[in-house]
């Protein structure tokens, strides 16, 4: 979650950002290096789980770390798309103003490339795994049922949020889709903090194979 926020970059939310990029470069290369770290993590913790998880069904299982990974791969896209930004700035700087709104056309087709598959397609795809996820820990108790319908709850709010980006109804960085992730990143919080605290139930066959 600290990489997912060090992955934003503020000046591609600007009216400007063509004409400043070349300027906080910085921002750009931190953006990118949080979203590569981002990689490891989420495709870690699936094969982290993956034994345990796998003793209550191996489909769901399988579906859940097969989505982390195609989430991973999109989080690469991400990544390829930041330093683009820099090309066009330099371009736009260097352009004419004749030559300027060709830049600006580009720009914003590549910003909403990446909004599209940040905001999108990764969430989706997470969203589609982390179900998985849950319906396993729903069905074997191995947290609480409660923790396991607020992700239910979170993750449909969220992959709700990325249709409405899809469709064009609200913008990324506005206080509807950041309120419709909330429920899903405080969940994601306090799930963390129950496995670090208690682990699985230790009643469950989760459990029963992960320690066997």
């Amino acid at each position: 979650m600290v990489a997912g926020v060090l992955s934003v970059v503020p000046v591609l939310e600007g009216p400007r950002y063509l004409a400043l990029i070349s300027t906080r470069e910085s921002q750009v290369v931190l953006g990118a290096v949080a979203q590569s770290i981002m990689i490891p993590v989420y495709v870690g913790f699936a094969l982290y789980l993956y034994p345990a998880l796998r003793a209550e069904s191996e489909a769901l299982s399988l579906g859940f770390l097969g989505f982390r990974l195609i989430a991973a791969a999109f989080h690469f896209i991400g990544v390829i798309i930041l330093p683009l930004f820099l090309v066009l700035g330099d371009g736009f700087t260097q352009a004419g103003a004749s030559d300027a709104s060709h830049f600006e056309v580009l720009g914003e087709l590549l910003r909403t490339a990446r909004d599209l598959v940040n905001h999108v397609a990764l969430i989706i795809s997470l969203g589609i795994g982390d179900l998985l996820l849950f319906r396993i820990l729903w069905r074997s108790r191995s947290v609480p049922r409660w923790l396991s319908g607020w992700g239910f709850l979170g993750i449909g709010a969220a992959m709700s949020a990325s249709f409405l980006v899809l469709l064009r109804v609200t913008d990324v960085v506005t206080p509807l889709y950041l309120a419709m992730n909330a429920p899903l990143a405080l969940q994601t919080l306090v799930l963390a903090v129950w496995l670090i605290a208690r682990g699985f139930a230790a009643n469950t066959s989760v459990t029963s194979h992960r320690h066997g």
